[in-house]
Formats: C-alpha cells, structure tokens, sequence
C-alpha cells in the first residue's frame, strides 16, 4: 500500500458532509447553486495556477444568481468550485471572465458550404422581415413566451452537484410545450424543475433532451395547464446573426424575473469558454459575443433580434466585464425539429477537440502555403481552419490524431468550420470517417470509426451508502486526460466516505474485484458481506498516475443501495433496488492478537497500553447539531469481561452511528454506543470480548484514591502523561499540573453538545496526542487525558485537551459492571461557574458565611452560582434564576462543583441560595437526564427532524414544539422552499403538532410524501400536478413563518430511525412512517 493508503485519522477529520467550511477561492466558478459539504480543493493545473496569479480572475454560471442562502448543518454535497487548466479558453456560464484569446477574426462565414449547411438544417424556418420594425411591440410579445426556471438537482452525478438554482427557457414550440435553455440549467443530472410565466403561471418541467457537449437542451411541460394566457413561440433565425446587428437579452437576469438588457454582436466566431476542469464544458462550437453585461440567472435567455426572433441561446460572460457570450442555434434548430418530432438526436464522436486558429498561427504549425492558398480561395470569408487541439486517451482518435494536426477535409470535402464537422460525425455514428490532416509538413490520411456519444455520456448511477457513484463521462475524462468508464464519485456518503473516496475520485477495484464499469461495481458490492471492512483501490483524477487502496467500511444498513437510470424519452429517472451485502451467517470467528512490548524507557506506558484502544467513529446523518462525520480518538477498556470501553465526547459526540475499535492495534471490531453523559465529557461504547480470543487487554487500573474521590490532582502534583499520538503510537512525558479550574465551553452554532460544571487540569508541558491518561509511576490512573470540544466567538470548532477526574466515571462504570445500566443521572439544569469571595461580599455574602467557607477550605475558597439555565421549561428553571450563588445543598456546604454539577438519584434537593443580598431556601425538584438523549429521527422532504436535545433547550426562552428541525439536504423541498436547521414545526395544514408522535400520525393521514407506487407509469407519476403543502415554522427568535413545500415521495421518501438496543449498532431504520 502506498504512504497514504490509509484513510486519514483526524480529531475532526473531513466531511463530505460537513457544512460551513469554504474552499479557497478558485480561478472561475459556477453560481448555478449554493455549496454544501467539504470536497477536495480545486483541482489546478499548474497553468491554471500560473494564470490565477498573473489575472486572478473569476468566472462563474449565470442561473444562480437566486441562491438560498447557507446555513448550518445543511448537508448534501459541496457545490462547485474549480479552477481550470486551459488559460486561453476560459469563461463560465454565468458570468465569465475576459482572457486572452487567439487572434480571430470577426467575419462570419457566408461561403458556399456554410449556407447550404445552414439552409439544410434550417430550412423549416420562416423568415420574414417587416419593413418597420420596433422594439417595443417585439418585447412585448416575446416576453410572454420566456420563463423563469426555479430548479432543485436533486442528487450529485457527473458533473453536476446537488442544489437549488434559478435560469431561464423560453418556448420554442407552444402546441408541443418545448421551452429550450442551457444544458447546464436541464441538467444531466437528476432535477424536479418548475416554469413561472409572466402572468406567474407555474408549470412543472421535464427534461427531455440535453445535448452531451454544446450548452443547450430541451424541457416539455403540459400546455393545458396554462389557464390565463395564451402560448406563443419564439423563432430560432440562426441565419440572422450579423456583426454588429442590434439585441435584447430578456430573462431572469441577477435573479430578477424579467430583465432586458441592450448590446450589439461584436464577434461570431469566438472560442467556446471553458467553465473548469472536471465541470461541464461546451467545444467544437463557436460561440457569439457582445457587451450585453448579463450575469446570473440569465442562463437560457433568448438573444432577440428587433424583429422577435432568436438569433442566439445565452450562455455565459464576464464578472468584470460586461461581455457575454451566445450558443449559436444552428445545431439547436437541428435538435429541435427531432425532438418535435419524437425522433432520437443522433450525436456521433470520435473523441478528439479541435480548435479554429488564425492562418498566420496555422503557419507556424507548417501549413503548406499551397494549402493555405486554395483554403483561402475555396473560403473567401474564412481567416482560418480546424487544427486538433487533443484527442482523447482511449477514445477512437487516439493513435491517429495528434495536437497540433491541421484538418484540410473530411470523407474528402473541405472543412473549415465546425457545422459540417459535425453534420458529418453525426450522420456516420458507426461507420468509419476519412480525414485529411497536415501534420508538420506532410498530409496524412486517417480512417477513424465514429463513435454514438451517448455511449461515454451516462444516464445511470448507483446510491450507496448515501453517496453517488456513476460513470466516468466524457466530460469528466477530457478535463484530466483520462479515458471514458470507471467508477466516478459524484457524491462520497457514508459508506465511500469511511475510505477517504471524496467527490472527484475513481474507483479502479472493490475488493480486488475490477470495477471497470457501473455493472461491474454493482456485481462487486453484492458479493460483499455486511459489517465487513474490504481495500478499495482507487485515484484522484488530479493525480491519476497514483493509485491508493484505502479500507472500506460496509455499512449499508443506514441507506437504500439501489440504482436509478433515466428514461431518455420521458426524462424521469427509475429506481430499482440492487442486492445487499449479504448478512453474515453464523458466529463470527474470534481474533487473537499480542498487545506490543513496550521499551523499558517509555514506563510506566507498558502497565497502561493493554488497556487502550482507538476508536473511529463515523456519522450517517447530521443529527444533533453535527458538522463533521468522521472522529476519532482513543479509549479505555474500563471492564474487559464485558467489553466496555470509556472515552471522550469529542471521540463519540452523537449516538447515531458506526463505531469502529482496534485492540492491541492489529484488531478491528464493530462496537455500540451504549451511553453518552448528558454533562460531563465521557462516552461508554461496547463491543463484543468473545470476538478478541486470548489478546492480552487489561482493564484499565485506577488509583483508588483518585476513583472514590478521596483525591484529587492539585496544582504542583507530579504526573506521567500516556498519549495516543495521531498514528496510534505511544506518548509519555514525566510533567506536572499547572493549574486546576473550571472546564470552559461555549454555546455552539448549531447547538450540540458541550461540557459544563467540571473542573479539569492543565498540564505544564503538553505534547501533541490526541488523548491518554494521566498516571503515577506505577501506571495507576488518576485522570483521563481528553479532548473537549467547543467554539470560539466566530463559532469555529475549537479543541482542547483537559485532565478529567477519574471518579466522575465511577456511578457509570460501576453500575455497568453491577448489570444495573447506566445509572439514574438527575440536574439542576444550571450552567454553574466559580466566584470568589470578594464579589460574593460585594454582592451581599455575610461575614458569617464569609468565615465559614474559608474554614472548610483547604485551598482559595470560592463559591459556584448559576451562570445560566440549561432549559427555561423545567422545574428546577423556575425557581433557580441567573445570578444565584448557592452556598448549600441538602444541609452541606458546597465546596466543589461536583457536589452540584450531577444529582445522583436525589428527585427532590433542598438548597441555600444567596439572591438579591439575602439567603434564600428552596426545594428544587431535579430532572432527570437520559444518557441516550435522540431516540428517534424522521426523514421527511429533505428534513432530519428530531425532538429537540438538550443543546437546543439551552438556547431558547421556551421550545415552540417538540418537531426541531436538525438538518436540511441541499436539493431537496426542503431546503428549496425555505425550511432551516434550527426551525420548529408547529403547524402541518392548519393542524398543530406539538410532538414528533403527532407530526408522524398527520404525515400518515395525508399522505405526505411516502414512495409512490412502483406499479404506477413513471410518465404518469412525472406529468401530474404536483402537490404542496403547508407548514407553520417558528426560529429560536420566536419570528414565524408559513412555507409551502412541494411533495416530493419519489426523490425523498419518508423514513425514520428509531433506536434499539436489540440490533448491532443500536438503531432500526425503517423506510416508512
């Protein structure tokens, strides 16, 4: 295996799932929707770097100039952000940026050739001319034929990423219910897409066509649903674009519904922009060009001449500039009368770019001046000709074509232009094509079979694990000069995300069993076993020449495996299930390992090493207020007979996940997550010690001062530190407390948990480990070594490392090892902190009571008060208020927070408080605590709903309901109609719902957004009316809100996970309510 073979091991390691972290600024973008989760960083070539910092300018897709906003713990996939690699052919959908082009000319081709091409493709079209003609009435009708397309891309596949955007389609054929836009707005990838008319009429959208290479594509709604308008079309005149003619762009430009904007075509032979290496890009096209100064959103709109017809299909331009640039219609116009027609648009390939180049650049590449000379008098208008710009590894150029070879004819016509290059390719899908080219100073005659472009364009993936794999397209392949095929992760998920296959990766191989295609991963998967942790090899596409075989953990039991392939004809994509990784059969075989010997230099670490283990802990969904899916960290075997095992909460935050443990560090095991401490910093996960055989593990030996509490570690002790370093090798230091105080955490965005009413210890010298113990010279324990995890005032995650008393573990531990369970935890739901005695005075504190505490304290005395309230809704909450300095409990003096941080068993205390100068009795009833706080988590139209946790409570004047939204998934109705991480569901239809329970039993009686009915036709289920509903949602601010969002039962079905300590990791899912 290679260096990095194995996935790394972090604190917080990298989320495809995790929200809130940006990649840096790439050198062009797409704005076509909004980013969500961590990928990679952008993929630079090293020209592509060298241009960013010369020019540093930016490019970026114009239909998602309307974006939802970010906001926390919305997970889904990372948006895009690439940088490309081509530094004289670089713009984007919306806006481009300016860069250095070829030197071209402006003249357009008018020879012989090019208008019987275009007069062939076109002759359908009607042009006729006015003799006076004006702008005014001509938007006005054209306006009434353009459409704002609000669009949610509903999974991750090819080049696409899930999201929401907004673009613009205008009708190109009323009685049919053709509206044409970009390709890159009908999307190869999944989408549920809607139309609003000018009089905000709302159709719902099929996709229907879009092409595999240049930027345009068709969608198909229903007529009949228009009511209270009537449908006209808009003429495709590709013939009409003239230098210099006069145009209006209208659409929906910056995300406003209807904008209009002037410009004048300046060129109409200009080089195709590039959007990003790895991001779809649009070739073997000119594109038109003018200052019109359109930006996002206006992806799609029609470029109109004063007459009202389209000359040209808006694409991309400039952020710094106002130009922009146009698709020309010619191929479109060809498209759309086979569409119209019902007919497959056949598109053939041989794999290889070419490029228009200028006659003096064609010279230096060693044109023949005799070429040149009858090139220029066949093609008067042309300043130039078609040279091969790259052919594609293994595609049907490759070995015949090179970079640099100038086109002279094809199957012996001349060709200059990219029309009838590609009018030939396309009639001749199958058969084999002969091409003249001039290479250095010699003509060579190539017979090259044209290949159907369908087959490198896929239209099937696999989920897995929550993930999306699909073929490597040509799109893909053609940025980073690899071939066509393979495994490509469009989306990593849980199950690819446990091996480090983020977006971008191929996977060569699962198992050992060769993936070269989606069938043969699919066959791969099925012969897997579950639970079980299997080498996947696979690389980079920035670095395909290095291939790493990371582990792979099998878990699909969180998520459906099944694949979905689009319909070409409807546009809709059908689900079928695919064959699990079959259960394991019978009892698992156990393991037997020897812990390491330990150098004599390194004690005691040798009497503390048999005791520890390091765990991986990976999330399957962002519940809990989670960011991150993947920790990791040690832990203490604490009762070997039964297999539990203590470790720290920023080793295991959440109870909903797979926890992975390696004993004696050759030994990987499943474990569960049977407890997580509601206040203090400690988790209890199990696993199973039959499955371990002989391997020498120990209990880990606690001193037993320091585990009845007797003792604790003072300023000045003498200690050694036993770490876990990053590579799961030992730490030790000799070194001594620095200080004992009070464990500081922050409130956090989005509430998760946190520490609170402990003291720790702080180390003089603290070398870097991810955790340990702190023990004697004899290897007994008197703290445990922990990370706490928190934020800092601009909410970024933070880490510490703390000393933790052994003997807060002790009611647990002891209670688990007596069978008993976790024991009965119980709180005054106040966030304690320390005062001393000069403020206490100030506040009213009596001499008395002064003379008392420092009597009974054997170091700095000082008092705890309530800092702040864990929930305002308990009985404890109404009778403590902030401020509250409480001096006793049940008759004792409070001399440690320990005292009154966690209330063991008691329902009822009676305490003295100082309030307001005086002292205070009271009996304050206590709540108790659950050390498995989420019991339950519904899936519902992209929304993880939960009952509110304890983070959530500390937040909050008061809970609005017991229906908390926890996390949003990007392209789903969800996210798309406005619903947010941190909302509370008060109201389905009018109807309150104050529980999950009845959130639950509502969803059941309407009918809201289960699977449909497998028996249904899929263009029966795609072309009804789709159906909303509406929701009251209330934020922690307390402002409300009504959202409509539309059912969606295909895409998001409803399920739910429930917990239940019968299964293997101590949850059921259920795919239904």
């Amino acid at each position: 295996m290679s260096e990095d073979s194995q996935p790394q091991q972090h604190r917080r390691a990298p989320s495809p799932l995790s929200v809130g972290r940006q990649p840096p600024s790439p050198l062009f973008t797409y704005h076509q929707r909004p980013r969500t989760g961590v990928i990679p960083p952008p993929l630079l070539s090293p020209a592509a770097a060298e241009i960013r910092d010369q020019a540093g300018r930016r490019l970026s897709i114009q239909e998602g100039a309307r974006r939802q906003s970010l906001t926390y713990a919305e997970a889904g996939i990372p948006a895009r952000r690439r940088s490309l690699a081509y530094a004289d052919l670089m713009a984007v959908f919306y806006p481009p940026n300016i860069i250095h082009q070829p030197t071209v000319t402006n003249t357009p081709f008018e020879c012989a050739e090019w208008e019987g091409v275009s007069d062939s493709a076109l002759s359908h079209i009607p042009i006729d001319e006015p003799g006076v003609a004006s702008w005014e009435p001509t938007l006005e009708r054209a306006i009434k034929s353009i459409v704002s397309i609000k669009a949610q891309c509903v999974r991750s596949f090819d080049t696409e990423t899930s999201g929401t955007y907004t673009a613009t389609g205008f009708v190109v054929d009323a009685e049919a219910g053709l509206i044409l836009s970009n390709r890159h707005v009908v999307n190869p990838a999944p989408i549920v897409a809607q139309a609003i008319f000018v009089n905000y009429e709302e159709v719902e959208l099929q996709p229907v066509y879009r092409d595999p290479v240049h930027d345009f594509g068709f969608f198909r709604f229903d007529p009949k649903k228009v009511k209270f308008m009537q449908l006209d079309s808009i003429r495709l005149a590709p013939q009409k674009a003239k230098v210099g003619m006069e145009i209006r762009v209208v659409g929906n430009d910056a995300g406003e519904k209807l904008s209009i904007l002037a410009g004048t075509l300046a060129r109409l032979d200009r080089a195709a922009p590039e959007y990003g290496v790895g991001q779809y890009n649009d070739f073997n096209t000119f594109y038109l060009q003018a200052a019109s100064g359109t930006s996002g959103g206006s992806s799609g709109s029609p470029v109109l001449d004063i007459y009202g017809d389209a000359v040209a299909l808006n694409a991309g331009g400039a952020t710094k500039a106002a130009s922009s640039f146009y698709l020309p219609l010619s191929r479109i116009a060809r498209a759309l009368d086979l569409v119209r027609r019902g007919e497959q648009v056949p598109r053939g390939t041989i794999q290889a770019e070419f490029e228009y180049l200028p006659y003096d650049e064609l010279r230096r590449l060693g044109l023949d001046m005799d070429i040149e000379s009858k090139m220029r008098e066949t093609f008067p208008e042309s300043q130039g000709m078609l040279s091969v710009s790259t052919a594609q590894r293994g595609g049907p150029a490759d070995g015949s074509l090179q970079s640099g070879d100038i086109v002279i004819a094809i199957n012996g016509k001349p060709v200059i232009e990219f029309v009838s290059l590609e009018e030939t390719l396309d009639s001749s899908i199958g058969q084999t094509v002969h091409i003249s080219v001039w290479r250095g100073n010699k003509a060579y005659d190539m017979h090259i079979r044209v290949q159907d472009m369908c087959e490198i364009t896929p239209n099937r993936f696999i989920e897995i694990g929550g993930g999306v794999v699909n073929e490597v397209s040509y799109q893909v392949a053609r940025g980073y000069g690899i071939q066509t095929g393979g495994v490509y992760v469009a989306s990593s998920g849980h199950v690819l995300g446990s091996a480090s296959a983020w977006r971008g990766s191929v996977i060569v191989s699962v198992n050992n069993i060769a993936t070269p295609n989606l069938d043969a991963f699919a066959s791969a998967l099925s012969q897997l076993s579950e639970g079980s942790r299997v080498p996947i090899r696979l690389f980079s596409l920035d670095k395909p020449y290095r291939q790493k075989v990371v582990i792979m953990n099998v878990t699909t039991h969180w998520h459906a495996l099944r694949m979905a392939t689009r319909d070409e004809c409807t546009g809709y994509w059908i689900y079928r299930d695919l064959d699990p990784p079959a259960l394991r059969i019978g009892a698992i075989e156990p393991q037997t390992a020897s812990v390491p010997q330990l150098p004599a230099t390194l004690a005691p670490a040798h009497r503390v090493w048999p005791s520890l283990v390091y765990l991986d802990f990976h999330i399957p969904y962002l519940v809990d207020g989670m960011k991150n899916t993947q920790f990791a960290g040690p832990g203490f075997i604490v009762d070997k007979e039964k297999g539990y095992i203590a470790c720290d909460r920023d080793t295991v935050p959440t109870g909903v996940g797979d926890v992975y443990i390696t004993i004696a560090g050759s030994i990987v095991l499943a474990g569960r997550v049977e407890f997580l401490h509601p206040v203090y910093n400690f988790a209890i996960v199990q696993y199973d010690p039959q499955l371990i055989g002989s391997t020498p593990v120990e209990d880990i030996r606690f001193h037993p001062d320091y585990y009845e509490g007797s003792r604790r570690l003072a300023q000045g002790d003498d200690v050694y530190l036993v770490g876990v370093s990053a590579d799961q090798s030992p730490v030790v230091r000799r070194t001594e407390v620095s200080s004992r105080s009070m464990v500081s955490t922050r409130e956090c965005v989005p509430p998760r948990f946190r520490c609170t009413n402990i003291e720790g210890v702080k180390l003089h010298d603290q070398p870097s480990c991810q955790g340990g113990v702190l023990c004697d010279d004899q290897g007994r324990v008197m703290a445990l070594w922990v990370g706490v995890s928190s934020q800092d005032s601009n909410n970024k995650d933070v880490s510490t490392m703390s000393g933790l008393d052994v003997a807060i573990l002790r009611p647990t531990v002891e209670s688990l090892r007596n069978n008993q369970g976790p024991p009965n935890i119980r709180s005054l739901d106040a966030v304690l902190w320390t005062m001393r005695l000069a403020p206490a005075r100030t506040l009213g504190l009596s001499p008395e009571r002064i003379s008392q505490i420092e009597e009974h304290s054997s170091d700095n005395p000082r008092l705890f008060y309530v800092m702040g309230l864990s929930t305002s809704e308990s009985p404890a909450a109404k009778l403590l208020t902030t401020g509250d300095i409480i001096l006793e409990k049940n008759g004792k003096l409070v001399r440690n927070v320990n005292d009154i941080g966690v209330i063991q068993d008691d329902e009822c205390v009676e305490l003295v408080v100082l309030r307001d100068g005086k002292e205070v009795t009271l009996r304050v009833p206590t709540t108790g605590l659950n050390g498995m706080e989420t019991q339950r988590v519904v899936h519902w139209l992209g929304a993880l709903i939960q009952q509110p946790y304890r983070a959530v409570h500390e937040q909050v004047r008061h809970l609005p309901s017991g229906v908390y939204v926890s996390c949003t998934l990007y392209g789903s109705p969800a996210n798309c109609y406005g619903l947010r991480p941190g909302m509370w569901i008060t109201e389905v239809e009018n109807r309150a719902v104050k529980t999950i329970d009845e959130f639950v039993a509502i969803l059941k009686e309407l009918q809201l957004g289960w699977p449909e009915s497998a028996s249904e036709e899929p263009s029966l289920r795609d072309m009804r009316t789709a159906r909303y509903v509406r929701i009251t949602v209330v934020n922690k601010t307390e402002v409300t809100k009504v959202l409509s969002l539309r059912v969606d039962g295909h895409f998001w079905p409803a399920w739910q996970l429930i917990h239940d300590s019968g299964t293997a990791t101590g949850w059921k899912s259920i795919r239904h309510l």
